[in-house]
């Protein structure tokens, strides 16, 4: 029996022998084999998932009255304003966290006068770029644009381990920013569940840049933000039209658990971020390095058996989560080769 693998441009045929020689050919073929996808013809830029997170507010908004540099030819790009509300009051968000109700339950669930805001808005954003978990409907790629107080530069998120076009998309984007460093942030855990905003497309990924203040708009944070958009967009063209990507590896950093600040019996606070940590998002943390400084300044250590990596350190829109950083593992993220179908 014959089997064909795509390799590079040509297709090869193996059969099936009974030596090493053949055993060795089929291990080649089959590592470096590309994958054929759909084109992607439905893209939807969000700004203002959280409505004091002005890079995305003013990019949207701008493409939303000009946006010439966003069209590619043969592809829909839509920008669109997530939570209006929220951003004409310059808050995160009304009732409740919009980049968190997008799970089974609030999307389905009944609407009532007591129905959160973000719920009802989350149904209606469902019905426009959905359905989620549709692989016939639905928006093929969605970046949803966020800012962080905390100092993560321009980082790329990742929600799938396994979905080979956004991996690919990664490496490239990060290849365009070089020598510029463009961290990518894998939250998929079995335990800790996000329901994005953006989860509704067949390729969500999040693009969150910082450190800048919320309400505020910072140059060089919108440019940032802006270049990665168009290096995602010009990847969706060159895949449209035909660029096969051969296999690739991205290093990312994989969330593993949130943190919490030191509290006293009563639940506040007792203990700001150590010096030590401050600002040093996606750098190692060992066992025995300072962690938390107490205002009687007795300095906390990370007591961890193994080096690992923070991020959204300080992070001010994650106190009401009780949130002071999250650990993260450095991994290496493999894609196969992918060509348009």
């Amino acid at each position: 029996m014959a089997q064909k693998w795509c390799n590079g441009s040509c297709t090869t045929t193996l059969r099936e022998e009974p030596d090493n020689k053949s055993v060795k050919l089929l291990h080649r073929m089959t590592s470096c084999k590309v994958v054929q996808e759909a084109p992607l013809r439905r893209v939807a830029i969000f700004g203002g998932t959280h409505g004091n997170e002005l890079s995305g507010v003013f990019l949207v908004k701008y493409w939303q009255e000009d946006g010439t540099e966003i069209q590619r030819p043969g592809l829909e790009v839509r920008p669109f304003i997530a939570n209006p509300r929220a951003v004409e009051k310059c808050c995160r968000y009304i009732d409740c966290d919009l980049n968190r109700v997008f799970d089974p339950a609030n999307l389905s669930k009944k609407v009532t006068d007591d129905t959160p805001y973000e719920v009802r808005r989350a149904q209606e954003i469902n019905q426009i770029f959905g359905p989620k978990n549709s692989l016939k409907e639905g928006y093929d790629l969605i970046f949803d644009l966020h800012n962080t107080t905390a100092n993560m530069g321009g980082t790329l998120i990742l929600e799938n381990s396994r979905d080979n076009f956004t991996i690919q998309m990664c490496h490239y984007i990060k290849g365009a920013l070089a020598p510029e460093g463009c961290p990518v942030f894998l939250i998929e855990h079995p335990d800790l569940k996000y329901a994005t905003t953006r989860s509704i497309a067949k390729h969500p990924v999040g693009v969150e840049v910082g450190p800048q203040a919320h309400g505020v708009l910072r140059a060089d944070t919108l440019e940032k933000m802006r270049k990665i958009i168009k290096h995602g967009l010009d990847f969706v063209q060159m895949f449209n039209a035909g660029k096969e990507f051969p296999p690739c590896t991205v290093e990312v950093y994989k969330i593993m658990e949130r943190v919490d600040y030191p509290r006293n019996k009563n639940n506040e606070i007792i203990a700001t971020i150590h010096p030590h940590l401050q600002d040093q998002d996606w750098q190692p943390l060992s066992p025995g390095e300072p962690m938390f400084l107490t205002l009687e300044r007795k300095t906390i250590l990370y007591e961890g058996d193994s080096v690992v990596y923070p991020t959204f350190v300080n992070e001010a829109a994650y106190y009401e989560k009780k949130q002071a950083f999250v650990k993260t593992v450095k991994e290496k993220l493999s894609a196969e080769g992918i060509r348009v179908l």
